[in-house]
This record gives structure tokens, sequence and C-alpha cells, in this order.
């Protein structure tokens, strides 16, 4: 018997299984972990419906939270990272961003339809911004853009770059911070400490867009990141978020591994979350950082209606 799954054929030879209730083939739970793990978007509905004839119920569900406990657990190797403020501006003083893509996002791109939801003039907020380009892509779209950065030569070099003038003003609510706004843009830029920002500043907004923020916080600070973010978001709000996926005991972040299972965590209480998209980003540039596989996740978030 044969069965495809992730693109890839596999043959299911019956044999005995630990229960004894059905045949079950020897690398089910290998096959099923790949899939939870890394490049599968199969619901667990996918997968009992994919596997029930030669796969008893128990042991895919036995699988299945295998398979959510080893997710969690790996967050374990990255815990107790932590870089400093400083650290992220020493990297932009250095030029070490290979972070930055000097590109428009090809999954922002493709989802921006469910970002914006066909509404106009939306204000879209860009958390840990740095100077990237689909700040003025969604500008230019008629879009408001609200972003907050550390650096100040990321917010300079977005201007400077884009050849956007602008004009910048002290914040008084934070002390040493500075906002940067496009006098030809409705782009509008604040240097300080995300946790420094708040609705106070520019309401709440429409839309979110969340490329190598949560993947670049501490992993000790996600909840109160989470609790920000949450607290920024509009009753009609659309949130996209771009997490990834990959062995973290091969390599230390940031980016850091963010498990769809923590998503949920996170966010679940106050949100309805989707995944839009789960693609294959392994590229040379991840081989360089020692992991094997890289997986990019990208979830809509909406606020529940309650």
């Amino acid at each position: 018997m044969h069965t495809s799954l992730c693109n890839k054929t596999f043959d299911l030879m019956p044999v005995c299984s630990p229960c004894h209730c059905s045949p079950v083939e020897p690398e089910t739970p290998v096959i099923l972990s790949r899939c939870f793990r890394t490049k599968c978007t199969l619901t667990l509905f996918n997968l009992l419906t994919l596997f029930s004839s030669v796969v008893p119920l128990c042991r895919l569900f036995s699988v299945a939270c295998s398979c959510t406990r080893t997710n969690l657990n790996m967050l374990a190797a990255q815990a107790d990272r932590v870089m400093e403020l400083g650290e992220w501006e020493e990297r932009w003083q250095e030029n070490r961003i290979g972070f930055h893509q000097p590109h428009i996002h090809k999954l922002l791109e493709k989802n921006v339809d469910q970002l914006f939801a066909g509404r106009t003039g939306v204000c879209c907020f860009f958390p840990l911004c740095g100077k990237a380009l689909d700040m003025k892509w969604v500008a230019d779209l008629g879009h408001s853009v609200v972003g907050v950065e550390i650096s100040e030569k990321a917010i300079r070099q977005f201007f400077e770059e884009n050849k956007l003038a602008y004009r910048e003003e002290p914040v008084p609510a934070i002390p040493g911070a500075k906002v940067f706004k496009s006098s030809e843009k409705n782009i509008t830029l604040y240097q300080c400490d995300l946790y420094s920002f708040s609705s106070s500043f520019e309401g709440k907004f429409g839309a979110i867009w969340d490329r190598g923020s949560l993947v670049a916080i501490n992993p000790g600070d996600r909840e109160k990141y989470a609790s920000l973010i949450i607290s920024l978001m509009a009753k009609d709000c659309r949130y996209l978020l771009d997490t990834f996926l990959y062995n973290p005991e091969l390599f230390k972040g940031p980016p850091f591994l963010v498990p769809n299972e923590q998503v949920h965590s996170l966010f679940g209480e106050s949100c309805d979350i989707e995944l839009l998209q789960s693609v294959d980003s392994f590229t040379d540039k991840h081989r360089a950082w020692g992991v094997d596989y890289l997986t990019e996740n990208m979830h809509l978030l909406t606020l529940k209606s309650n």
C-alpha cells in the first residue's frame, strides 16, 4: 500500500501495532513528527484521515502530543538567550545586519490582501522596523505607517536610502527618544525601546506586520511582548506574524525559534489564529548557521469578538 504526504510517497507495510488494534507503519511517528515540526501544514484532521486505514487513532494522538511536547521542549535550548539593546545598536553601527532584506518581503506581497482586507487608509504598525523596504511599499499603497526601532542609524538610513525628506522631534514622554516623520509619505518612526511605546502615542492600529520582531526579542520577554502587541490592536486589526521553525540546538539565534504551539499559547486567549502559509525558506545563509532546515510560517491573528 502507498500513501502520499508532504509531496513524498511512503510504502505502508502492515505490522502489529503496540495496541494490537490495527496495522501500523513503523515509520509513522517519524513521518508525522517531520510534518508537525517542519515543512507540512496538514491539520491533525488531515493526518487522521490520511492514516485512518493503517494507523490506530490512539497511536496518532500519541504521536501528535509527542510532537507538540518536542516543539515546546526545544524552546529550552534558547530560553536563557539574552540580547541587550546595545548589542542591536552595535550591529547596526558595524553593518552586521544580515536580517535586513533589500527587497519587499515575498510573503507580505503574497498575503497583503489578508493584512488590509480591502480597507483603505489603514494605519499599519511595524515593531522593530529597522529600515525595512516594506514600510515604503505599504505607504505607497495609500496606508500610513508607524514603526518602532532602537537604532537611530537604521531610521535615518531608511529615509535617506528611500530619498524621503523627514524631520525629527523629541518624545517628551520617553526620555532620550526621538520621532522621525516623513514630509512626503505618511510614515512615522519612533527611535526608542519597544516596551516604552504604547497606544497613547499613535492610538491603536488596524494592521500589524511582524517580520523579524517576535523572532528577535529575547525568548524570556515573549509574554510581555504579546501583551504589548495585543494592547496595540484595534478591534478590526489584522496582524500578520512571520515565524521560523528550525533546530535550536544547532543555532542559538537570533532569529529565534517560535513554534506554532507557542504562538497559540501567547495569543490564543485574545486572538483567533490562522496559519496562512508554511514555506521551506532554507538557503545557503541558513546552512551557514549550522541548521539543516528552516520553515517560515505566516500567521494571521485577529481579536476575538468577545
